[in-house]
């Protein structure tokens, strides 16, 4: 048995299957990560009249929420290498007539025609650049000096018991080999020297962090244990992996996992499993 580690994801497939998974399950997605989304929003304080690029904007609910704290004198432009993605964002903010703004694009490489910008926000959208300081540099390059970010990134899987929990059953299932400390993917900053590092190496200065530790809801606010395994399955890389051994083995480990998220569940919340982030500042 073999397959590729979860973490593995580099950004290019978020411009294919991955973007495509994360639209075809977004309200369960945004749901689940909403309180980690919420905690950076408020450590962020965005005034009116600020410019704010989002980072890996998604559907586009930050890049929303940044535009009605900036108001009309500001700016909120969501930046995803997501198609399918910004088209959700901009069919969201037709919808409620926000002044949100969304480009499809590379972050790593891209050159917006815009005026630089005060501040860059990132809910999980800034983990997967294969070559993470020029790509930092390159968004530095989009920045007033000065401009402060606020990215919110996993902490160490250990730390995160939705991961650790998910993982264990699959491993139950499939030899998953470990994960490359500091690859593209999820956990790609989860050593805050690491991520130091690269931000100045990019040229920021002015590092902090703090820890983000709660429970969230696997699926989304709600979900009972069989949507958070139908959740996993159809949207997580750990379901890929799943269905490549074949229906016996997809089977069988569908089964364990709505077993574990059973133990888990509490009627009203859904399936709630320990959670933590860093919320990191710098400056340009």
């Amino acid at each position: 048995m073999g397959g590729a580690a979860p973490e593995a994801l580099k950004g290019e497939d978020w411009a294919g299957e991955m973007g495509a998974r994360w639209l075809a399950s977004l309200d369960r997605f945004e749901g689940m990560i909403a309180p980690i989304g919420k905690a950076l929003l408020a450590r962020a304080a965005y005034a009116p009249g600020e410019r704010v690029l989002d980072l890996g904007c998604g559907g586009g609910a930050t890049t929303l929420a940044i535009a009605e704290a900036v108001g009309s004198e500001g700016a909120a432009l969501g930046l995803d290498i997501a198609p399918m993605l910004i088209e959700q964002g901009e069919a969201r903010a037709a919808a409620a007539g926000s002044t949100a703004r969304f480009v499809c694009a590379d972050a790593a490489t891209a050159t917006l025609d815009e005026p630089p910008f005060d501040r860059l926000f990132s809910r999980f959208g800034s983990m997967f650049f294969e070559a993470p300081v020029p790509a930092f540099a390159n968004l530095r390059a989009m920045l007033a000096p000065g401009a402060r970010i606020d990215l919110a990134v996993w902490a160490h899987p250990r730390d995160n018991a939705w991961m650790m929990e998910v993982m264990g059953v699959v491993r139950a299932h499939v030899e998953v080999p470990p994960a490359v400390p500091r690859a593209p993917g999820p956990f790609a900053f989860e050593d805050l020297a690491y991520l130091e590092e690269v931000l100045t190496g990019a040229g920021f200065t002015g590092f902090a962090a703090e820890a983000y530790q709660g429970e969230q809801p696997v699926g989304g606010p709600g979900a009972t244990p069989e949507e958070a395994t139908d959740f996993v399955l159809a949207s997580m890389a750990a379901g890929r992996i799943l269905a490549e051994q074949g229906e016996d083995v997809l089977a069988s480990a569908r089964a364990d996992l709505a077993a574990m998220f059973a133990r888990h569940h509490r009627t009203g919340e859904g399936v709630m499993l320990g959670c933590k982030a860093w919320l990191v500042s710098a400056v340009a």
